[in-house]
């Protein structure tokens, strides 16, 4: 089979098409032939080698993908072959609390992840995905989905009425989007280009801040929400907005801290979370039952996830490259010839 190795070394130009022999499956084991994959930031910093500079090389990256079951081994009675199903984040963790033996097992590092055409995986860790979407949306699912319905689902309860801020028009920030209005939540979001706000008001986003015009923009959200604040803040900027997000976020809010696209180290004020009664949240996507709740969630309100654009599997790079850029909103997509 062919498959995307990061080789001898870190970084986008040691990503090599290579041959791999076709894997074999084993009892309460399915094999995958993988029809489309989506990138996430933590891909890149895997490649270049600035999520864990002591992973063991050679390594298969990505952790989002969507493939067809085409073998089932003896044991096997949670999908059949001709199924649709995604991969789970971490293989093995199916339901409670994240750990370090769980998160062992994560897809694209510790373990060869899903950038291959064809996977062999336990059958528990898979999950069938909602048949009207397509391929590209599908493969968005596992990490950015499941993330952003964590934060946002399992552990904020968004409900009707409240408000939600997400940063920046990118993967999981877009799906925050979706599952937050499909709740009746009000929505605002941020980013540096009218244009990407326009898009995204377009996909449901009630107010857009643009913080390259509005860099006190925690005092902006407050505006718009007649002083209150946000009761729920996706951050996926980290350190570098952790402070803006402090000032807009309500009294007894919550941020989730997802990700660090603005930087991880920065001199930051814990008095007003201290003061203000703020909830700060880490979130490393979610287990396999999350994905499934998800899932249910997705059919009954169709929620279609953003695809900006779907490049080859010979052009891996050029994907990679066009979420590197910024150019993108919501979710690039990679799918089988």
């Amino acid at each position: 089979m062919r498959c995307y190795e990061i080789r001898d070394d870190f970084g986008l130009d040691n990503l090599r098409l290579t041959e791999r022999p076709d894997p074999q499956v084993g009892h309460g084991e399915v094999r995958l032939k993988m029809r489309a994959w989506s990138p996430n930031y933590r891909d890149i910093l895997m490649i270049q080698g600035a999520y864990n500079p002591n992973q063991p090389l050679p390594l298969i990256p990505f952790s989002d993908a969507v493939g067809e079951v085409v073998e089932v081994a003896d044991g096997v009675d949670r999908v059949s072959v001709g199924d649709r199903v995604c991969p789970i984040f971490a293989r093995d963790w199916i339901a409670g609390r994240p750990t370090k033996k769980r998160l062992k097992t994560a897809l694209g590092g510790p373990l060869d992840g899903t950038l291959a055409e064809q996977m062999v995986l336990p059958a528990r860790s898979v999950v069938e995905v909602p048949e009207y979407l397509s391929d590209a949306q599908a493969a968005t699912l596992p990490c950015a989905g499941v993330t952003a319905w964590n934060a946002l689902m399992e552990q904020g309860d968004v409900k009707a009425g409240d408000t939600v801020t997400t940063l920046g028009t990118g993967g999981v920030s877009s799906f925050a989007l979706l599952f937050a209005k499909a709740a009746g939540a009000d929505v605002i979001i941020t980013s540096s280009s009218e244009a990407k706000l326009e898009r995204m008001a377009g996909r449901g986003a009630d107010a857009g801040i643009n913080y390259e015009e509005v860099p006190e923009w925690g005092d902006r959200i407050k505006e718009l929400t007649d002083g209150v604040g946000a009761d729920h803040i996706v951050e996926v900027g980290g350190a570098n907005t952790l402070e803006q997000s402090v000032r807009g976020v309500r009294i007894g809010g919550r941020i989730s801290l997802i990700g660090v696209l603005a930087g991880a180290i920065e001199d930051f004020n814990v008095v007003p979370v201290l003061m203000q009664n703020i909830r700060i949240q880490g979130v490393i996507v979610g287990h396999r039952e999350m994905f499934e709740h998800m899932c249910s969630a997705l059919e009954a309100n169709e929620i279609r996830p953003v695809v900006d654009t779907t490049f080859g599997f010979d052009d891996v790079h050029e994907a990679l490259n066009y979420v590197i850029e910024g150019r993108h909103i919501g979710k690039v997509a990679i799918e089988a010839s």
